[in-house]
């Protein structure tokens, strides 16, 4: 059980460091500081994904709680509105832990009170239950619900579009947000209903602030619900875009802790483990609908939606260490039908646009992917009728070239980029600049191409191809050839990252280096291999993950913050990401069997499970110490990589 002790709740500038996050498998989830003040425009009660796993909405921002006993008031919500904080209700919570759900306790006028928040799988839908456990007197519980009801991306402010009627029935709230939004409905069993329309101005998301962007919102109320309540009560509220009419916020919390109790059956006995599990729970949602509903990956949250890189990178350790391989083969299928030029798409687009294809690297992670897939699954039938024939048009489009000039060179290398675009992980762009454009033949690149030929060629001897598989096997041949006279860096013993448009080598320190040994297919041999662990161990290692950059480069940033675009120009110029440590316990594995060095980095890094959004994985971390976490506070691939590599090695067991 992860928990926030009172002494760092009851400290304003410490407690909303920390953060939770519930998800609810459509993409949609409830999160906000440890305290309930919201600090980003992305904190909200019940942020639901209108066309799953996208089309997300902030509709209800925050249920404001006040206490009236004895003809006093004690406010438990906390408000950030710039001059001031008000109320500062952080002076009221004892505690916040993390074990199935976050749960928060009160304190006042010897009222004690517990309260979970829980979000239902598969509905847009997050249940708040109050426990009455101590209560000297009766007292009445006041709930103000304040709506934001706008695009997850935006920030509200004060207008005449939220319609001021509501109806109350059945204690059940119905309100009509704004027009072409879901309706909202909250259900107070045992409430009363006083109305009061208004708006209640500037709350500041500080995050935002520093971030650069703009941070001041407007949030609206139809009124507020009050509720008796007595010492042993439990209260039992219902959020949602559905009506809750037949529903009993106890029972869909208690089918919610079922469902998440059976993830963690095999890890009864290990806390981290089952953190990690539930975390990696999070990112497997939904996508589409009816006969044609696959399963896909969030990349991170809060911003994030499905990527193809993002999501084959995290496939093996959110599906397959986990057991869960109907979802992965839903993804892989959901995938399939989305290649386009042989291509994975790079991204879906929040609003139905089409995807976007700019990358080269998602395709080639599909191999790694299926690949692991088939070893963990054995399930040849389906990898060899339902994916090898995409495959193959994949490795066609490649020889033939697709877009951005992603070939296959004459010396058997895969060559990629325009100008203008980004097409590795390396991803960042400001307006038509490419911060780090990487044209020519990455290192990592090649490593990928020439696992998916390995990949390719097996599946086609399992496919009783053997002679296309010896062809295929001589074309991988010829690239690892190649690779060895170009990629060795004899003065920096190690490997170039790049060989640009104009076949120069490019010799700056980054980590891509590593998946040349750590895909299941090695391109190096294992005294390369040291002198690279070497070497990235001694400049790019850090507890939380692997920087971008050595600090020896004159463009190393050690500290990612600012405004968007000094943010997105050190994004890969030092940060530290957590993602990488997967490839580098795999190097370690590879040349030291034992385990006991990747246990060391395993729990040198576990610390940060404490921080941040508890119970998840950071995207990044300043490279620079104390590497505070940044970027995503969840990250699918950062959650995923962890995960794999303690259970491929059994490194908890050692």
């Amino acid at each position: 059980m992860l928990s926030i002790p009172a002494s760092i709740l009851q400290n304003y500038n410490e407690a909303i460091s920390h953060e939770w996050l519930e998800t609810n498998g459509l993409g949609g989830f409830s999160s906000s500081s440890a305290i309930h003040c919201h600090t980003r425009r992305y904190h909200g009660l019940l942020v639901a994904a209108v066309i799953p796993p996208a089309g997300r909405m902030v509709l209800v921002s925050k249920l404001e709680e006040t206490i009236v006993s004895n003809g006093q008031r004690f406010e438990l919500g906390v408000n950030d509105y710039g001059a001031v904080i008000h109320p500062k209700g952080y002076n009221y919570i004892t505690g916040f832990t993390k074990d199935l759900f976050p749960e928060f306790n009160y304190e006042a006028a010897g009222i004690q009170l517990k309260k979970t928040i829980a979000m239902v799988h598969g509905e847009n839908t997050v249940l708040v239950a109050y426990n009455v456990t101590k209560a000297p007197q009766p007292f009445t519980l006041e709930l103000l619900p304040l709506l934001a009801a706008r695009g997850y991306h935006s920030l509200q402010h004060a207008n005449g579009a939220i319609p001021h009627q509501v109806l109350f029935d059945n204690n059940t709230l119905k309100a009509n947000a704004v027009q072409g939004t879901p309706g909202i409905f909250i259900k107070v069993p045992g409430s009363t209903w006083q109305p009061n329309t208004g708006w209640y101005y500037n709350f500041h998301y500080n995050i935002e602030q520093s971030r650069g962007l703009d941070y001041i919102e407007d949030l609206f109320t139809h009124g507020r619900f009050s509720v008796p309540l007595q010492q042993g009560d439990s209260l039992g509220i219902v959020i949602s875009t559905d009506d809750p009419l037949n529903k009993n916020a106890h029972d869909l919390l208690e089918q919610e802790k079922m469902r998440r109790q059976a993830l963690l059956k095999d890890q009864a006995d290990n806390e981290t483990l089952q953190q990690l599990l539930l975390a990696a729970d999070q990112f497997i949602v939904k996508r589409g609908t009816g006969s044609e509903e696959g399963a896909t990956i969030i990349a991170g949250y809060h911003w994030f939606t499905d990527w193809g890189r993002d999501t084959m990178i995290s496939l093996p350790g959110l599906c397959l260490a986990t057991g869960r391989y109907e979802d992965a083969r839903r993804i892989l299928l959901a995938f399939a039908s989305t290649i386009s030029n042989g291509m994975l798409p790079n991204r879906f687009q929040d609003n139905g646009e089409p995807p976007e294809y700019n990358n080269v690297d998602g395709t080639l992670w599909y191999f790694i992917a299926i690949y692991r897939y088939l070893q963990a699954t054995n399930d040849q039938a389906f990898v060899i009728t339902r994916l090898l024939p995409v495959l193959k048009d994949i490795i066609d489009w490649h020889y033939r070239g697709t877009r951005y000039n992603i070939h296959a060179d004459d010396d058997g290398l895969l060559y990629a980029g325009e100008t203008g675009y980004q097409l590795t992980w390396m991803d960042a762009k400001i307006g038509n600049w490419v911060v780090t454009p990487r044209m020519g033949k990455p290192v990592e690149i090649q490593a990928l191409w020439y696992n998916a030929l390995n990949i390719f060629a097996e599946l086609l001897a399992l496919n009783d191809q053997p002679a296309d598989a010896a062809l295929v096997r001589n074309s991988a041949a010829r690239a690892k050839e190649s690779f060895g006279k170009i990629f060795w860096n004899t003065n920096g013993n190690y490997l170039y990252d790049v060989i640009d448009e104009q076949g120069h080598p490019d010799a700056t320190l980054r980590p891509n280096q590593l998946l040349a040994i750590s895909l299941p297919f090695p391109l190096v041999d294992d005294e390369k291999a040291e002198a690279i662990l070497s070497i990235v161990t001694e400049k790019l290692y850090t507890p939380v993950g692997i920087r971008s950059l050595s600090p020896d480069d004159s463009r190393y940033t050690g500290v990612y913050e600012g405004d968007p675009y000094k943010r997105d120009s050190s994004y890969h110029q030092g940060a530290a990401w957590s993602w990488l440590l997967g490839p580098y316990i795999d190097v370690i594995m590879k040349l030291d069997g034992s385990g006991k060095k990747a246990l060391t980095v395993i729990n040198n890094f576990l610390y940060h499970l404490q921080e941040g959004c508890l119970g998840s994985i950071a995207e990044i971390f300043d490279a620079d110490k104390p590497h505070r976490p940044k970027g995503c506070v969840a990250q699918a691939w950062g959650v995923a990589e962890i995960l794999r590599v303690i259970k491929e090695y059994r490194l908890l067991e050692k």
